[in-house]
């Protein structure tokens, strides 16, 4: 699988993003994709996932309710909307796809695939 993200910019505090991710491949629907940033010096950090079954979600703390995880596995695509946007939501985010694991969703270890990153740049 090879995922391409996009939609990232600079942004003021309150406004919103759209991010993409595009995948290829033609078994996409088994995959559980999920969304990570990083800032530099820091790890990647959870944000959100949604599993391969019955599109269940779920976000880290800090970006629930204003945060939504959606797929559209016909045309292969995992999004991330992202509204009343923080400073602190800066960093590089990335798109990762994973196939089964023992692992948490949370845990970046758990994810095969991962796209090359967008940067969210949110200014106050």
């Amino acid at each position: 699988v090879q995922l391409q993200a996009s939609g990232g910019g600079l942004v003021q505090a309150g406004g919103s993003l759209r991010l993409s991710c595009a995948a290829s491949g033609r078994t996409f629907s088994a995959y559980g994709m999920g969304w990570f940033r990083q800032i530099p010096g820091k790890e990647r950090e959870f944000v959100a996932v949604s599993t391969w079954s019955a599109g269940v979600t779920y976000y880290a703390d800090s970006v629930k309710g204003r945060f939504t995880i959606s797929r559209d596995n016909a045309k292969n695509a995992v999004y991330l909307q992202m509204n009343s946007l923080k400073p602190e939501d800066t960093a590089v985010y990335y798109c990762a796809a994973e196939s089964g694991s023992y692992l948490p969703y949370n845990d970046p270890r758990r994810y095969n695939y991962w796209g090359q990153g967008t940067q969210v740049t949110v200014s106050s």
